[in-house]
């Protein structure tokens, strides 16, 4: 038996499971969405602790910060949830004629809108029922959510792109491996690489920026940016998302390996009629 899947097998997968996202009904499709949301969140905050304090190791700071956010991923696929950037993904099922263009639309949006309100609620509890975010810790939330704030549009949508090219590459490896050792390794690299490098996730933004904002209202802070602001990082880096993930890593691959999947669709048909007619006669 292979230890890993082949690229035409790890689109199969994806084909398959992008047809059953979409074949979900509403309101699992929006608990499901939620819930990353709020995994997203949770890793979002993690990394805003874990990167709290000295300046002078930048560089590996950026590693360690990396690092710890990839428990959102993990969260997001072992468990299991709907997360717009992964389900970016989805184009292969639609470009495998497995789900339709609606579909796909109504499943984005679905699940962004459940994403959102999964992060949102998550940074209105972290701010005002627990004190984890006191201190610097807060003030680092702050400037996070600041330096984000201010990217210019192609800052935001160039940094989308990077995101979730990667986001989606480790989606695609955690699909590769046939067991949740090798399904965590391969979503922990690319995760780790995304978020050292500074690229923009909007799930992500949907809990840091927001943080941010919350944080700003107390009276002995000086905002740093407006909560305009927040739409407007959204929309950039949401667009470069959808073209990392949709273009860079599901169009792309598609073209590359469709041909293979349809010959391992079509053997694997032969050798199940193959079996039956054996059945049959043996019968």
């Amino acid at each position: 038996m292979p230890y890993m899947n082949s690229p035409a097998q790890v689109l199969t997968h994806l084909s398959a499971s992008g047809e059953k996202k979409v074949s979900r009904t509403f309101s699992q499709t929006l608990i499901l969405a939620i819930l990353a949301g709020v995994y997203i969140g949770f890793a979002s905050h993690l990394a805003t602790v874990a990167g709290t304090g000295t300046t002078e190791w930048t560089g590996a700071k950026n590693i360690l910060v990396g690092s710890v956010f990839s428990i959102g991923l993990i969260l997001v696929l072992i468990p299991g949830a709907e997360l717009f950037t992964g389900n970016n993904l989805i184009v292969i099922a639609v470009l495998q004629k497995k789900a339709t263009w609606h579909e796909l639309a109504k499943n984005w949006i679905i699940v962004y809108a459940g994403n959102l309100i999964g992060a949102l609620g998550l940074a209105f509890l972290l701010v005002f029922g627990t004190e984890s975010l006191s201190g610097e810790a807060g003030r680092r939330a702050i400037d996070i959510a600041a330096l984000k704030a201010h990217l210019n549009p192609l800052q935001a949508f160039t940094r989308g792109i990077g995101a979730n090219w990667l986001v989606c590459l480790a989606i695609w490896m955690a699909f590769t491996a046939q067991d949740i050792t090798g399904k965590i390794l391969g979503m922990f690299f690319p995760v780790m690489a995304f978020v050292a490098m500074g690229f923009e996730h909007s799930v992500a933004n949907m809990y840091m920026i927001p943080v941010g904002a919350l944080l700003q209202l107390q009276p002995d802070v000086i905002p740093l940016f407006a909560a305009g602001d927040i739409v407007k990082n959204l929309v950039w880096v949401t667009a470069g998302n959808i073209v990392g993930g949709s273009i860079f890593v599901g169009g792309i691959y598609w073209y590359l390996y469709a041909p293979q999947a349809q010959k391992l669709s079509v053997g694997e048909t032969n050798r199940n009629q193959g079996g039956g007619n054996e059945d049959r006669a043996i019968s």
